[in-house]
């Protein structure tokens, strides 16, 4: 199936106070190019996620984006800062000695000051975080690439239905062609009588101008070789696989073929026609870019 290069997916985790969101967007590029945007302390993931990726992507800029909330009981640890504390309740004690007050410090006094306690982040163990998160991405991915097979068919569809239009094109420059040398032959034997009058045309001669000038503008080479490469484009897009490069390079031929089509034509109607056949072939070129 036509893959588009661009898409976006989004999933969801939670469990047991972990909250994990991962996200995943692309846009056109030439290869497969991986950015990450994670929290602070989990850049261990980048690697992991490049690798997942890379396993489900052949081409395009691809950006993973992690949210990580962990609100689980174990994710906070409060420490006393026993130094402070020592230090703070001696301050008390001498403070009542020497100034004759009544010592009477209560614990619901101490805790307030935030001072005397040190709150520290639990981080989970890493092979417990990276499960969670592959977990998410894989959900993540299955959205991530329906929405790129989604814009891919429609690009498939486009891109045929300007092929068709490019047969049509091509038939009938094949029809016309040998019209123009019959055209040119009736013309340069008017010409010759024009010119003699009366006096008998050399038929040997004018079979010879009139053969040169038909290999001259002779394009079922040509027409037959661009028939050539649109089937095969048609027979890739249905190929299933990463097939951008490859219809990028036969656009390219296609183009070739047309342009030397175009050098050949003495008819004005093919000089038009060929106009109109390269106007598609730039628009499948253009359509195509977004091809995985």
């Amino acid at each position: 199936m036509v893959r588009s290069m661009t898409g976006f997916g989004r999933a969801k985790y939670s469990e047991n106070g972990l909250n994990i969101t991962v996200e995943f967007k692309s846009v056109n590029h030439r290869y497969f190019e991986f950015t990450s945007r994670l929290p602070k302390g989990y850049m261990f993931l980048d690697e992991k996620l490049k690798s997942f990726c890379q396993q489900k992507i052949s081409r395009g800029k691809v950006e993973a984006a992690v949210i990580i909330e962990d609100n689980s009981e174990s994710a906070a640890v409060v420490e006393i800062n026993g130094a402070y504390a020592q230090a703070y309740l001696a301050a008390v004690k001498d403070m009542s000695r020497r100034y004759h007050i009544k010592n009477d410090v209560k614990m619901s006094s101490l805790v307030t000051n935030p001072e005397l306690f040190t709150v520290k982040k639990q981080s989970l163990p890493e092979e417990v975080v990276t499960e969670a998160v592959l977990k998410t991405a894989e959900e993540a991915m299955e959205s991530f690439i329906s929405m790129r097979q989604a814009e891919g068919e429609r690009l498939k569809n486009d891109v045929k239905a300007r092929t068709d239009f490019i047969l049509e094109k091509v038939a009938f420059v094949e029809e016309r062609s040998p019209e123009t040398v019959r055209a040119y032959r009736e013309k340069l034997e008017q010409k010759i009588k024009e010119l003699i009058g009366d006096v008998q045309v050399d038929e040997q001669r004018l079979l010879t101008e009139t053969a040169i000038f038909a290999d001259k503008v002779a394009v079922a080479e040509e027409t037959v070789r661009l028939k050539s490469h649109i089937k095969q484009f048609c027979s890739l897009l249905d190929s299933g696989e990463p097939i951008g490069r490859k219809l990028d390079f036969i656009v390219q031929e296609m183009n070739r073929e047309a342009n030397t089509i175009g050098s050949k034509a003495q008819d004005i109607e093919i000089a038009h026609t060929v106009v109109d056949i390269k106007s598609e072939i730039e628009k499948i070129r253009e359509q195509i870019q977004n091809i995985e």
